[in-house]
């Protein structure tokens, strides 16, 4: 474990009153899910050796730890953006954090761009498998065996009896979910049309600014991971209209209420 990361588990360590089983990664308009969490300790990223700040409308930038339907979780609310000029190392380093400290799973959400045509703006999907487009990888660079293996894996970044469970959760709560491939893309401008014309001809079904760096490491460190995107508006070329960040806020908004219900459901089952 590098000195760094070995620091910030320690000062997070010395606030925690127990071992978290279950990470949350909350990502813009999102953040709600972490107020439900009982008997709270917030840490603030300001605080933790290694992190960055987010300093992106809708991201809070605090670890909350506490109880969340009867699992111990510990949620990032808001994270680090490869846009925001921090290396793909630095976006990531939460994750390590996270593994070091004992969790298990890892459930990371976005808001994302609809691809897919048969999508609505406030749809809930499931991430089936990710297309990484950042041109980068936060694995570049000497590898510690301690923390994972030089060639990791990713046929099942995201683990299928996760999956299982949110659709098994989806139907109990008559919600009705979507399936696809998440691109990553760098941002932060968002896409042309004719570049959304061709992520879905390569297999993309919704587009965002996240998630694939996090998934990457988090397989690196062995966890289980969960994905879920909520399609906040639909990519570019699809309306006839201008796309901006105060739209997804309002769409994830407008859907906080079964964004929550699913959540709580899919933490009970874990």
């Amino acid at each position: 474990m590098t000195t760094s990361l070995q620091e910030a588990v320690t000062v997070i360590q010395d606030k925690l009153t127990d071992q978290p089983s279950l990470g949350l990664i909350l990502g813009s308009g999102l953040g709600i899910l972490a107020d439900e969490i009982e008997d709270p300790i917030y840490i603030q990223y300001k605080d933790i050796p290694g992190f960055s700040t987010s300093t992106v409308a809708g991201h809070k930038g605090q670890l909350v730890f506490g109880t969340l339907e009867g699992k111990t979780v510990i949620a990032m609310q808001g994270r680090f953006h490869y846009y925001e000029g921090y290396s793909m190392q630095k976006v990531t380093f939460p994750v390590r954090v996270m593994a070091a400290l004992g969790i298990e799973k890892l459930i990371v959400t976005n808001a994302a761009g609809g691809i897919n045509e048969a999508f609505q703006a406030g749809d809930l999907m499931i991430i089936e498998d990710h297309i990484n487009f950042m041109n980068d990888n936060p694995l570049i660079g000497p590898n510690d065996e301690q923390l994972g293996p030089r060639f990791p894996d990713m046929s099942s970044a995201y683990d299928q009896e996760l999956q299982t469970v949110a659709e098994q959760a989806g139907k109990k709560l008559e919600l009705s979910l979507q399936k696809g491939v998440y691109v990553g893309n760098t941002g932060p401008a968002y896409e042309t049309p004719a570049e959304v014309k061709m992520l879905r001809e390569l297999g993309g079904d919704a587009v965002g600014m996240s998630t694939v760096p996090e998934v990457v490491v988090a397989n690196h460190m062995g966890l289980q991971v969960l994905g879920l995107s909520c399609i906040s508006n639909l990519a570019a070329g699809i309306l006839d209209q201008p796309l901006s960040h105060d739209e997804v806020i309002e769409t994830t908004e407008r859907v906080k209420v079964d964004f929550l219900r699913l959540m709580k459901t899919i933490i009970q089952e874990l």
